[in-house]
């Protein structure tokens, strides 16, 4: 055994998905070489959902914390590319389609690993529930204005969710093309309503006011605007998910994590930035403030754009959404298949398709489970958008923020036994200040929960439960796990440390 096994206490292995031969009526690997960097990219920046962020997240920010969004947006980026230093460099040594829980397992444990995996997996799922009740939500009202089809929310919910379980089943790189189009539509139509802003200006003189500390750091309403800042990168993550189909996952999962977290960077506080100059830094203000402000984005589309913006922007709206819960159903079906090939849900979810090579059993799995979850909210009257989508969306929300703390932490426990052969700044100092960026995010999002959730009182601790108590209970079932695995099963393999190229240095 090498000195770099010896510390890690594993046996190489070049992916995961090596470990075990896919087929159609066992756990098996996923298809390697599929996805390109783009691809990866489209996946992570549709979870993020550009265009519905803007259309409903610009309005409530302005509106709760003032004109600071577009610095708040800059400054929540910031933190999560010094996370992604270290989360880059870890992607290099351990690739896994549960990347949270692979990460964790090999930074602090087994046992802490188990519950950011049941974390993640659940926060996933979560905001997938919360992203059904909103394209249900905004595709009955689409339908109702410029069709005059007047369905209820739950027939569109259902529909889409036939439309993701089929791409589910799919190859994953079926799914990527589909994203490339939606997405490039949303991102397109809001660069030329910017740019168009930006020509004929606005009613006041151009301001920069809204990256000023007074305005991120110091405002009455700071926390909420950090609040919805972490909230818009959720599922950037997302490229170390797709580490075992990635074409040269060294290169293209580093390369599509930086570029996917600057991208919404710039994106978002671009965007954001242009809707204040539209308005005016007073007017902005004033019109967040009415009761309209829902609205704000169409006004703007109309003024800049005519009539005929404001029907694309309402259609896109729906596929915003249709592309948002793509992603997010491909990140959930992946790590329900990671934990079933590892042992920690039932080894049946880790079944892949003979020729596809899809993760079918857990995405038919999630399929079921939203399907249900649907059909209950249905059952039981609640709003698609104001209860069903926003509580579960919130709730998803946190989770994710944790996890994303906890594998920070990881990533320099990891690093501190052997930097493998890469910079103090970048392993270490770089993910320790991330950590405590996203550490303080989730401050932020517990004291001002009631920002996002519009609830008070013990159903936003209801609401927050989840995290603490799917956590404790990953920890748990991961110490009764700890040592009844057999040598040389899945979890010993998938989890494997890649060797570097110092380690294979230090071996010869």
């Amino acid at each position: 055994m090498s000195p770099s096994q010896e510390r890690t206490g594993t046996t190489d292995a070049t992916t995961s998905a090596d470990s075990t031969s896919a087929d159609s009526t066992g756990a098996g690997g996923l298809a390697g070489g599929r996805l390109g960097v783009a691809g990866i990219v489209f996946f992570v920046i549709s979870a993020a959902a550009p265009l519905t962020v803007l259309v409903s997240g610009a309005p409530l920010t302005i509106r709760l914390g003032g004109i600071g969004a577009p610095g708040a947006i800059v400054a929540c980026g910031i933190v999560l590319i010094l996370f992604s230093c270290g989360f880059t460099a870890m992607s290099r040594h351990v690739r896994n389609a549960g990347a949270f829980y692979a990460y964790v397992t090999r930074g602090l444990g087994r046992s802490t690993g188990a519950g950011v995996a049941l974390t993640t997996m659940s926060a996933y799922a979560l905001l997938l529930l919360g992203f059904y009740g909103f394209i249900g939500y905004f595709a009955a009202e689409t339908a109702e204005d410029l069709l005059g089809v007047d369905l209820p929310w739950g027939v569109w919910a259902l529909a889409t969710l036939a439309l993701v379980g089929l791409l589910g089943f799919r190859q994953v790189d079926v799914g990527a093309k589909v994203l490339a189009v939606l997405l490039t539509a949303e991102v397109g139509l809001l660069l030329v309503l910017s740019l168009a802003v930006l020509a004929k200006g606005g009613p006041e003189p151009v301001s920069f006011a809204s990256f000023s500390p007074a305005h991120v750091y110091f405002a009455s309403g700071a926390g909420s605007l950090f609040v919805l800042g972490f909230g818009s990168y959720i599922g950037f993550e997302g490229t170390a998910i797709y580490a075992e189909e990635a074409k040269r996952p060294e290169r293209t999962v580093p390369v599509a994590t930086y570029i996917a977290i600057a991208f919404l960077a710039g994106f978002y506080a671009f965007t954001y930035w242009t809707v204040i100059v539209a308005f005016g830094v007073e007017g902005v203000v004033a019109a967040a403030g009415a009761d309209d402000f829902g609205d704000m984005l169409f006004a703007m589309s109309g003024d800049y754009l005519g009539t005929s913006a404001v029907v694309l922007m309402r259609v896109l709206i729906v596929t915003s959404f249709v592309a948002c819960v793509i992603a997010f159903h491909n990140a959930c079906a992946r790590y329900l298949f990671a934990l079933g090939r590892e042992g920690l849900l039932p080894r049946a979810l880790a079944r892949t398709h003979r020729r596809l090579k899809s993760p079918y059993a857990a995405s038919h799995t999630l399929t079921a489970v939203a399907a249900v979850a649907v059909l209950l909210a249905l059952a039981a009257g609640l709003d698609p958008y104001l209860q069903f989508g926003i509580w579960t969306y919130s709730s998803g929300v946190v989770g994710i923020v944790v996890a994303q703390a906890v594998c920070a932490l990881s990533m320099v426990a990891f690093f501190g036994r052997d930097r493998r052969g890469h910079s103090s700044s970048r392993v270490l100092v770089a993910p320790a200040l991330g950590a405590l960026g996203l550490i303080v995010g989730v401050v932020l999002i517990v004291t001002n929960f009631e920002v996002v959730t519009g609830q008070t009182g013990l159903a936003n601790w209801l609401m927050l439960l989840p995290t603490p108590v799917l956590f404790l209970a990953g920890v748990v079932l991961g110490l009764l796990r700890r040592g009844k695995a057999p040598a040389g099963d899945s979890a010993g393999q998938t989890l494997a440390t890649v060797p570097s190229a110092d380690d294979s240095r230090k071996r010869s």
